[in-house]
């Protein structure tokens, strides 16, 4: 698995393309603030106003710029993951409006501009993360500088060691710059896409016996030697719309090898993908993870796997309320939905997720994977599905109205009622790391995306 967080470490931790002044300055104006986008009191409205007071949280700092990751109560300062940034392109474009489409671009220009302005490598790849406004570290020391350096650089997120690549993070950014690619005809971002592919290619290919493609490298651009079912999900999409964008046959046959190494991971007993592999040879049959069966549908449309999205349905299913052990929902307050993976559904909750982080509840609601769950059983449209999709829907809306009130990004005050939490209480993911009740991009993305019916892993 992959992990994006600090001290909440998450499961991306493991490890001519700028941006206009015309067109950010525009932006900023036109793209509309972010309590303009609140105003509309639709729950959709109020996560885009989320996402915009994240995008804009440092105005005093540039125009080109990636929106923070998660509020500031998280700990993470000015943190900008690339797969959260990914996300928030998709989630704008995905409400088909001039102002989505502006900020989408803006988006996509700054992920160009890191492509383009890395103070290391000139290979094509992004970093794990990015800081884009100025703050003081724990230790005392102080970051000044917004997403672009002084010097031009992009502002790598070195005090957290967000310095690594993953497989997953680029294919993410690849799909939302093809999308950008298809909306806006710009072949800048066409460009860096296809840069994406072929650095994934490089690096990632393997001959290992199980196949498919690498987890990437880590800070010292060392080789790590997992592979994940996720990352090769999420590049059966990249290099599919890569092959339709390009006519190049070879991304079919690229595409062809990812999923090859997916069907490998089906485990037909039981009806469930397994995370990945370790070392190439051997699967890796525990935790199971949701994401590895909710992206599997999106992304591979097969009737012969969709048995999966009715494992994680049952066998991750929770409901958080206060009366849990370790719950930090409020009395009267009940949340449904999935946790991350089946280790989860046995944490220690005697023992803290880790240093200086609380005590798990087995119990807590991941939303981001609810949102998976919600779009994936409305794209399978079986008898049920929808019903199930609306209540899981409207579980993350209720969390966007009454969780994580009072947070902030960038020292300001968020909209009300905007943005959803990445957890319903604390919760260990098994992988590590854990998810916590802090307003969230990549969790009001991907709720933005079932809202609208909007299958982000379809090539």
């Amino acid at each position: 698995m992959v992990g994006r967080q600090g001290p909440v470490v998450g499961r991306r931790s493991l490890i001519g393309a700028g941006l206009g002044v015309g067109v950010g300055a525009a932006v900023f104006g036109a793209g509309g603030s972010a309590a303009a986008y609140a105003a509309g009191g639709s729950a959709r409205r109020r996560g885009l106003g989320f996402l915009a007071a994240a995008m804009d949280g440092y105005p005093d700092h540039g125009s080109v710029r990636l929106a923070q990751s998660y509020s500031d109560q998280a700990g993470l300062f000015s943190t900008a993951f690339t797969y959260d940034n990914a996300l928030a392109v998709l989630a704008q474009l995905a409400g088909r409006t001039a102002g989505g489409l502006g900020r989408a671009v803006v988006l996509g220009d700054a992920l160009l501009y890191a492509q383009e302005h890395d103070p290391v490598y000139d290979d094509g790849r992004l970093r794990q993360a990015y800081n884009v406004g100025p703050y003081t570290f724990f230790d005392g020391s102080l970051q000044p500088d917004g997403f672009v350096r002084a010097d031009g650089t992009a502002n790598v997120g070195t005090q957290f060691g967000f310095t690594g690549t993953a497989v997953g993070d680029m294919a993410w950014a690849g799909i939302a710059l093809s999308a950008l690619a298809r909306r806006t005809g710009a072949r800048r971002f066409l460009e860096g896409a296809v840069r994406i592919g072929t650095w994934i290619e490089r690096v990632g290919r393997t001959d290992e016996p199980l196949g498919g493609y690498k987890f990437g490298v880590n800070g010292a651009d060392e080789k790590l030697p997992f592979t994940s079912t996720e990352h090769n999900t999420d590049l059966v999409c990249l290099f599919g719309r890569l092959a339709l964008l390009t006519g190049d046959r070879v991304w079919r046959e690229r595409g062809a090898r990812a999923e090859a190494f997916v069907k490998k991971m089906w485990e037909p007993a039981g009806g469930f993908f397994y995370t990945g592999t370790n070392d190439g040879v051997t699967v890796n049959k525990s935790p199971i993870p949701e994401d590895t069966q909710t992206w599997t549908h999106l992304a591979l449309d097969s009737r012969s796997y969709a048995r999966s999205l009715d494992w994680a349905a049952v066998e991750l299913a929770v409901v958080d309320h206060a009366g849990r052990r370790n719950s930090t929902v409020p009395t009267g307050q009940t949340y449904e939905g999935v946790t991350f993976s089946s280790a989860s559904l046995v944490a220690n909750e005697d023992a803290p997720i880790a240093e200086f982080q609380p005590k798990p509840d087995r119990s807590g609601v991941w939303f981001e994977g609810t949102a998976h769950l919600a779009l994936a059983l409305r794209d399978r449209s079986r008898a049920g599905d929808e019903t199930r999709a609306r209540r899981l829907v409207a579980s993350i809306e209720r969390a966007q109205d009454l969780l994580g009130a009072g947070q902030t990004v960038g020292g300001h005050a968020l909209p009300e009622r905007s943005g959803v939490v990445s957890a319903s209480s604390p919760l260990d993911t098994g992988f590590g790391f854990g998810y916590y009740p802090y307003r969230h991009v990549g969790a009001t993305a991907w709720y933005l995306l079932a809202a609208t019916r909007t299958n982000p892993l379809r090539a």
